[in-house]
C-alpha cells in the first residue's frame, strides 16, 4: 500500500507502530534519530511520515523543516507526548494538521491514516519517483 517512515527514539513505540502498520499491509522504515531519518528520508522518498517531536539528536520540528524543503506537501504526522505544546504549535505553523497522542488506540492511528491517504490520495503515486531523478 503506502511506504511510511516511522521516526521515534523509543525502540518499542517504534516496534510497536511498525508492527501495527505492517499488519496494515504498509512498508515502514524505522528511524530513532532525526539525522537518520532526514537521510532515509531523502534516500527512501516515503509517502507518509510519522514523526516524534522529540528526539535526541534534533527536534521533530528540524526535521519536518528539512522535509518541507524538500516536498512542501508531505503528508507529516506528529507524535506528541507530555510537554510538546509549543512544537506542536511549530508544527501547526510548518503545515502539520494530523497528530497522534502517544498512549494512542489503534482507532486513533487508523483514523490519522485514513484522514492522510484522503486529503492526499495522489502521494501514493506521485512519491513513488521521488528522489529517482525521475518527474513524479
Amino acid at each position: 500500500m503506502a511506504t511510511i517512515l516511522v521516526v521515534d527514539d523509543e525502540p518499542m513505540m517504534l516496534d510497536l507502530l511498525g508492527t501495527i502498520l505492517q499488519r496494515l499491509r504498509h512498508d515502514v522504515i524505522p528511524a530513532s534519530t532525526g539525522t537518520e531519518a532526514v537521510a532515509l528520508y531523502q534516500r527512501k522518498a516515503p509517502h507518509l511520515v510519522i514523526l516524534d517531536l522529540q528526539l535526541p539528536d534534533m527536534s521533530g520540528i528540524d526535521v519536518l523543516r528539512k522535509i518541507r524543503e524538500a516536498h512542501p506537501a508531505e503528508p507529516v504526522i506528529i507524535l506528541t507526548g507530555a510537554g510538546t505544546d509549543a512544537l506542536e504549535r511549530q508544527a501547526r505553523e510548518l503545515g502539520v494538521q494530523h497528530f497522534i497522542q502517544k498512549g494512542f488506540s489503534l482507532h486513533n492511528l487508523g483514523e490519522a491514516l485514513r484522514s492522510v491517504f484522503k486529503e492526499v490520495p495522489r502521494s501514493l503515486s506521485a512519491g513513488a519517483n521521488r528522489g529517482t531523478g525521475e518527474p513524479s
